[in-house]
């Protein structure tokens, strides 16, 4: 198939823009060069990324000044020591401030590439390729950019829109299982925060996504992208609905940064956290024990960790998650779920409640 199957956008006045949808969109050399609108291209990717696909990428762009950076692969690598690279790429070949970076990769080349575009002379064009089920359905939608501190996950980094999302389903097919079942932790997460009958159709389809049928894929994709894009033009910097889509993130960001960044994927951790989201929200009385199992056991058929490490203390949850982004004016704020599909941003919870989860998660 070499057609967009989907094409949906994100309003955002004078910011909005397209995502595209299909197989084979790499080869479609006009539907990136649309978005180009400079004479100058710089295409970051990864070592692993590199080989499968800059080439084709590189082919698009021929007649402009089009040049390209290789950054090591994985989250660990997500610094701004690596940026700096991004930067260094840019002066040595002096890109002007009409140039334009593409995000050829996953969730990590696609936040370093945003924060290079939206701080080199403070504001360059940028475009995302995502090649990850999660960067597809989540990271290249919604202009969150940055980069790693050891002290927390993504606490540096900018709002900065791209012009256009060109999502190519065709990549996923050199995706390892592992990613794929990371991506979908993300895909699920869209039913449990805001959409019942979406999660009750993931249960009915998940064979089909595991396998990567395509009319399966590209509804999942498009659907989630959907509902992201609703969410972010209502609330485009993070003032009120947008936490939602932080569901299983607090609880997974303490973990991937507690493990050491890259050991848990972060679509594993989002995975285990929306798990201790359901328990905590079960203990507050809004989802019932049956609530709680049927989330695990549609994580676990997605392939997915259906509660935290073992070895991670109740204490070591509670130092990084008093540090998360989330955390307003000393305030930690969890989302949580009064039902399955109805997600809200608490603070107003008992912390007891909240250890006891932790603790559950100690046990094991």
């Amino acid at each position: 198939m070499n057609a967009i199957s989907k094409t949906l956008h994100v309003d955002l006045g004078d910011r909005s823009y397209p995502i595209h949808i299909g197989s084979g969109l790499l080869s479609q050399a006009e539907l990136l060069r649309q978005h180009i609108k400079g004479q100058q291209v710089l295409v970051v990717t990864n070592e692993t990324i590199a080989p499968l696909y800059l080439a084709k990428v590189m082919a698009s762009l021929h007649g402009l000044q089009a040049d390209s950076v290789v950054l090591p692969d994985g989250e660990a690598h997500k610094t701004l020591y690596t940026v700096n690279l991004i930067f260094d790429r840019l002066l040595e070949l002096r890109h002007n401030r009409t140039t334009t970076l593409i995000a050829l990769g996953g969730g990590v080349i696609g936040d370093m590439t945003g924060f290079a575009a939206a701080c080199y002379q403070r504001g360059v064009n940028f475009i995302q390729i995502p090649t990850t089920l999660l960067s597809q359905v989540d990271s290249s939608v919604g202009g969150k950019t940055g980069v790693n501190h050891p002290r927390g996950k993504n606490m540096i980094g900018a709002f900065y829109q791209p012009q256009c999302v060109l999502i190519d389903t065709h990549t996923l097919a050199s995706l390892p299982s592992r990613e794929l079942s990371a991506g979908l932790a993300e895909v699920i997460k869209y039913g449990l925060l805001g959409d019942a009958e979406f999660l009750a159709w993931l249960e009915q389809n998940m064979p089909q996504l595991m396998s990567l049928e395509h009319a399966e894929t590209v509804q999942a994709i498009y659907h989630s992208c959907h509902m992201k894009a609703q969410i972010v033009a209502a609330d485009e910097r993070e003032q009120g609905c947008r936490a939602l889509l932080n569901l299983g993130h607090t609880f997974g960001h303490a973990i991937e940064t507690e493990q050491g960044y890259g050991k848990w994927l972060h679509g594993e951790a989002v995975g285990a956290g929306m798990a201790m989201a359901a328990d905590l929200s079960h203990r507050l009385g809004w989802l019932t024990r049956a609530d709680v199992e049927r989330v695990q056991h549609l994580l676990q058929r997605a392939g997915l960790p259906s509660w935290a490490p073992q070895d991670m203390t109740a204490d070591a949850f509670m130092i990084h998650m008093k540090v998360d982004k989330k955390v307003t004016d000393g305030q930690l704020r969890l989302v949580l779920m009064r039902s399955l599909g109805d997600a809200l941003v608490s603070s107003d919870f008992d912390a007891a409640k909240l250890q006891q989860t932790l603790l559950q998660g100690q046990a094991g």
